[in-house]
């Protein structure tokens, strides 16, 4: 069903596919930290991406959040609807960790008050700047009125998955969102929602099951996703 190669990045692959408007979404095995700096390829994680993502996919669009996704189109890919992306990605916390502790002097862990939005450019070549919703307006990349719907979208997907993820012992710290426009100008989410862009913590013991394995050299990444998969009940 792949077509002619549209997009690559660090950890997928855009292909034109057999019906106008949609793409094929391949999950690659590569694992990138630090802007790319930092690279490896873990057998399987492709796998454990399509298949966490597609299944927080299709809670999101039960309860009422739109996305490009389409369905779940075999072991390492999804077929997805064609966006028009939105530069500004949308990065949710519940917990400081990360960027943020490093910016205003936070300690790791310290539990937010609310959740917090924070908006960032996305450009590789100058490593996502974080930005005010005047940059977006000024330079054309989304309307205040954009950036509302965006941050209540992101909203209502940390109350989903919240709470699916506090039921099987893990905590959401926080996550980046990516939106983008349909055919007929919607907004609605787009990219991934895997371990590779979300913090997730064992509750009782804060061991990390993310991303920051690799980044941190923690242990098996492989193993950190499986065990995601296998608490929320995603067959693999």
């Amino acid at each position: 069903m792949r077509g002619k190669l549209k997009y690559e990045g660090k950890g997928k692959r855009l292909y034109a596919c057999d019906v106008a408007g949609e793409l094929i979404q391949e999950f690659k095995d590569d694992a990138t930290a630090f802007d790319g700096i930092k690279h490896d390829v873990i057998a399987g994680k492709g796998r454990l991406n399509c298949a966490i993502s597609s299944f927080f996919f299709e809670k999101l669009h039960a309860a009422g959040i739109a996305s490009h996704y389409v369905r779940k189109e075999g072991p390492v890919e999804m077929r997805i609807r064609e966006l028009t992306m939105i530069p500004v990605e949308v990065v949710v916390r519940n917990v400081a960790a990360g960027s943020i502790c490093k910016r205003l002097g936070l300690e790791e862990g310290m539990a937010l008050k609310w959740p917090l939005t924070e908006l960032f450019y996305k450009s590789d070549a100058l490593h996502d700047p974080m930005i005010a919703v005047e940059h977006a307006e000024l330079f054309g990349w989304a309307t205040r009125q954009d950036i509302e719907q965006m941050r209540a979208m992101a909203l209502k997907v940390n109350e989903v998955m919240s709470g699916m993820l506090a039921d099987v012992g893990i905590r959401l710290i926080d996550y980046k969102l990516e939106f983008g426009r349909t055919a007929d100008g919607a907004i609605v989410l787009g990219d991934e929602i895997t371990p590779d862009g979300c913090r997730l913590w064992d509750a009782e013991t804060g061991r990390k099951l993310d991303k920051d394995v690799f980044r941190r050299d923690l242990g098996g990444l492989s193993e950190a996703y499986h065990e995601v998969a296998n608490r929320l009940g995603i067959e693999l």
